[in-house]
């Protein structure tokens, strides 16, 4: 069996020296690293990659950080850290009550950066009670990140896990087209169900014993989906 997947974590800063620091120092505590040097492209990157947190700096050269912040929360809960050089008070509650997950000011420890990222991802993991989900022959190991039938791994790329995972977070409840879309793919794909139909088909193809009539992933007709646990 395959390891498991590393944590992602995305830097948005326009500071070559900066992002190399933070580099060196989160990928040397385990994490996947990516990086985006403006706001729009760290927009770009959280629609398409979905880290699992974001280090967003306040000062980016096409628009103010806490613009990114809140297009960010406009459609996702990732958690996000901010950096600044800014320490004054008012601006760490703006950016708290924005939205922000933690607030940390520039220059910085590595070993206090790293606990405050643990403590942000900390709080997004799943309760005691769903850290592992069992339905037919199927179990998810949503902190490892690892799914198997009949005991054996079974392969997801990264879109058909977050299509996994939401449908199992909130197993038994509809989740519409839309939230769906918006979550997975951005603001902006809200009307792209067609994307919907093959990620849930292939899920099925990989997860269900008739994939034409679905047990666990039922379709509820012109509304979204639902998994069905029993």
């Amino acid at each position: 069996m395959s390891e498991p997947a590393k944590q992602e974590l995305l830097i948005i800063d326009d500071e070559v020296q900066i992002r190399r620091l933070l580099r060196v120092t989160l990928e040397a505590a385990g994490y996947a690293v990516r990086e985006a040097d403006s706001g729009g492209v760290g927009i770009s990157e959280v629609t398409f990659r979905r880290p699992d947190a974001i280090v967003l700096d306040l000062g980016l050269p096409d628009m103010p950080g806490m613009e990114v912040l809140r297009r960010l929360r406009e459609w996702s809960q990732v958690p996000v850290l901010i950096l600044s050089v800014l320490g004054e008070d008012d601006k760490k509650i703006a950016a708290l009550d924005s939205g922000a997950d933690d607030y940390l000011t520039k220059p910085f420890s590595g070993g206090e950066l790293l606990a405050r990222i643990r403590v942000m991802l900390r709080r997004n993991q799943p309760s005691d009670d769903l850290k592992v989900v069992k339905f037919g022959s199927i179990e998810v190991d949503l902190v490892r990140r690892i799914v198997t039938r009949n005991r054996e791994e079974v392969r997801l790329t990264a879109k058909e896990y977050a299509l996994l995972r939401l449908l199992v977070l909130n197993s038994g409840k509809v989740i519409t087209h839309r939230q769906l879309l918006r979550e997975l793919w951005g603001p902006n794909s809200e009307e792209q169900t067609q994307y919907l139909r093959v990620y849930l088909g292939r899920l099925r193809q990989k997860l269900e014993d008739a994939p034409n009539q679905p047990r666990h992933l039922r379709t509820e007709s012109g509304i979204g989906y639902r998994l069905v646990l029993e």
